[in-house]
């Protein structure tokens, strides 16, 4: 597996890590379908521009709809959506542990639909990872358990729709290339989330806060940031890692993300570093090791 494909995992894990930091920062001034509306037009338009100027190439093909569709229904649609209404039922720390199964699930249905079955010990490797994760969560949960069932079913949906689009992008990477599955995915997610954000601005009737929220200096760098490094720069090397290797094995990176997220908190917006982040951290890193380490085998990815 080319050391790439590792490059790529650590670099969408961190770009997703350092997301956390700037969505606290932006839900200060705006909501967050708002938010997510903003960060994908903003992703839309910055990959439109690159396609005008033929930085990129983007094939318009009938044939390929099928599988596009499949990735932008689970991620961004269905992911964000289940994601976002799920986290207004519960809490950050146990939105935060149904996330971390993400890769669990990834694993499962990668075995069913893609027959990349990962080797037992791999598995376990995938549990540590985990399980490190959900000892951060857990602790930052403390008392405050909501374990509201709507919450819980949202986010379970989350969980799933992002194991889907691992499993669907995995497929859509044998006719299409990572950066044109990713502006496809900016497309719906700019379409959908400005649509919806736009009616519940009408049906509050506040539609010139649609112009009037990016008035706050302080939402647009975190703006930018989501739109263009996030969901431009994070998901192409996510579709790119899933190009090339085993969809449990991408996956497993994403886990790394919660260690980002607790380095950028501790540094850049001075929360408290605790004896249970150095334990997790060293839990996910060493499960992410063990699942590269001792992979089943060695994909060799055709681009088209």
């Amino acid at each position: 597996m080319s050391k790439n494909v590792h490059l790529a995992g650590i670099m969408f894990a961190t770009i997703f890590g350092f997301s956390f930091m700037f969505s606290k920062i932006a839900l200060d001034f705006v909501s967050p379908i708002g938010l997510i509306a903003y960060r994908f037009l903003v992703a839309f338009i910055t990959f439109e521009l690159l396609r005008l100027f033929k930085v990129v190439k983007i094939r318009f093909e009938k044939s390929h709809f099928f599988y596009l569709f499949a990735v932008a229904i689970f991620q961004p649609i269905l992911y964000f959506l289940t994601e976002t209404y799920g986290l207004a039922r519960t809490t950050s720390g146990e939105a935060g542990m149904m996330i971390a199964l993400i890769p669990i699930f990834v694993t499962l249905l990668s075995g069913i639909f893609l027959q990349e079955k990962p080797k037992p010990v791999q598995f376990l490797f995938i549990l540590l990872s985990v399980s490190g994760v959900m000892l951060i969560q857990l602790f930052k949960i403390g008392d405050g358990i909501a374990f509201e069932a709507i919450g819980y079913l949202l986010l379970f949906g989350a969980v799933l729709s992002a194991a889907l689009f691992n499993i669907a992008s995995r497929n859509a990477s044998k006719v299409l290339k990572p950066y044109e599955i990713t502006y496809f995915m900016m497309l719906y997610g700019a379409a959908v989330f400005n649509i919806l954000y736009v009616i519940k601005l009408l049906s509050e009737g506040r539609l010139i806060a649609y112009v009037t929220n990016l008035y706050h200096i302080e939402l647009i760098l975190p703006i930018l940031y989501l739109g263009i490094v996030a969901s431009i720069g994070g998901f192409f090397l996510v579709n790119f890692a899933l190009s090339k290797a085993p969809a449990h094995i991408t996956s497993i990176y994403s886990n790394i993300s919660t260690i980002v997220a607790v380095i950028a908190g501790a540094i850049l917006l001075n929360e408290p570093l605790q004896y249970y982040h150095i334990i997790g951290s060293l839990m996910i890193v060493t499960g992410v090791y063990g699942t590269v380490r001792f992979r089943k085998y060695r994909i060799k990815a055709t681009n088209p």
